[in-house]
């Protein structure tokens, strides 16, 4: 099926356009790969703080942990292996609960951040697809152009 004519300034307009959006799309996707390594950086402190207190329900009651103060200093102590687990519930607030309910409440953030990032993960597929189109587009309209500049009219099937 063939189309109307197609000028070249149209053509030039067009694959403007496409690099254009090409652009827009690679930075739109730069954000999207900040985004996932965040979430994956989140779930690894979750599984680890997850972890972390599930061990403790193994450790004997001599064990010393190290407590991390943050700028990778620490000081050694001995954890309450049954008192309750501060845990962080966003804009610098904490609640104190008891351990299987802290346990209970990382697993379901664990869940909600993968559930996040599968779900970055199929924008960042759909964003792909939509990229190696407008290439394909863009690649198609380039080797319409007529050489030396023509001012012939181009057509498309």
């Amino acid at each position: 099926m063939a189309g109307r004519p197609i000028a070249p300034a149209e053509v030039e307009q067009q694959v403007q356009e496409d690099l254009a959006r090409l652009d827009a799309y690679r930075n739109q996707l730069g954000q999207m790969l900040q985004q996932h390594q965040v979430l994956a950086a989140s779930h690894a402190d979750h599984v680890r703080a997850r972890e972390s207190l599930e061990g403790l329900e193994a450790a004997s009651d001599d064990s010393e942990v190290l407590l991390p103060l943050g700028g990778e200093a620490y000081i050694r102590g001995r954890p309450d292996r049954t008192g309750p687990v501060l845990l962080g519930i966003g804009s610098g607030f904490v609640a104190e609960m008891e351990r299987p309910k802290a346990v209970e409440i990382l697993a379901q953030r664990t869940k909600q951040i993968e559930e996040a990032a599968d779900g970055l993960q199929s924008q960042m597929r759909t964003l792909e697809e939509q990229m190696n189109a407008v290439s394909r587009r863009v690649e198609a309209l380039t080797q319409m152009r007529p050489a030396g500049g023509a001012s012939d009219d181009v057509g498309i099937d």
